[in-house]
């Protein structure tokens, strides 16, 4: 059985966090993988995805937590489903109510995942392994030249964000993508128990 089955089941085994629900949280800079990771991951979890770039919008690139809280985490909370409004990045507005059911465990995938005021609702904080500048680079990449000027703002909105407010110290694991699949590390939160993801029986290093 390869690490991220052996990740899947530590993340299974983990007490709920939101009410019956294990809300397992994927940070990292924009452009460092985690979209496909989140996507793998909740492949061997059965599990659904809730991107954040449903709940940010042009104007709000980080100030979503309000939102996040009424729409997704209370209800959770309460065992019941959750109706957030996907943001339309075309549009520049938000569309119908989408259903996030209180599945047992839910990846809540993107920028400030891992943010100060979710912590206390997460299972677990994954945290991808790769630097901003790479990460942008990729990003930019993606999108192509005609949102480089979105990329521009979103880069300093994003540094200032984890200045304030940064993710990888509170991380339970360090996700990095390899051309052969992911290594997995300990987090710098990581403390000796029964639920961690990397134990000190497996390898400094697993790959998938």
């Amino acid at each position: 059985m390869h690490s991220l089955d052996r990740a899947a089941d530590a993340l299974r085994r983990r007490p709920p966090s939101c009410g019956p629900v294990r809300l397992i949280a994927v940070d990292g800079h924009a452009g460092s993988g985690k979209s496909t990771f989140a996507g793998r991951l909740a492949a061997r979890l059965d599990a659904p995805v809730l991107h954040l770039d449903d709940l940010a919008s042009h104007e709000e690139l980080f100030a979503w937590t309000e939102r996040m809280r009424e729409q997704v985490i209370e209800p959770l909370a309460r065992g019941e489903v959750a109706r957030y409004h996907p943001y339309d990045w075309n549009l520049r507005s938000f569309g119908p109510p989408r259903e996030l059911p209180p599945a047992p465990v839910v990846l809540v995938e993107g920028v400030g995942a891992g943010r100060r005021a979710l912590r206390p609702r997460l299972a677990a904080l994954l945290w991808m392994e790769r630097g901003p500048e790479e990460s942008w680079a990729r990003g930019r990449h993606r999108d192509g030249p005609a949102q480089a000027a979105f990329w521009d703002g979103w880069t300093v909105a994003e540094t200032r964000h984890f200045a304030a407010d940064p993710s990888r110290p509170f991380a339970d694991a360090l996700v990095r993508e390899c051309p052969e699949g992911y290594e997995w590390l300990p987090g710098p939160s990581v403390t000796a128990g029964p639920n961690q993801i990397i134990t000190d029986r497996d390898d400094d290093r697993r790959r998938i």
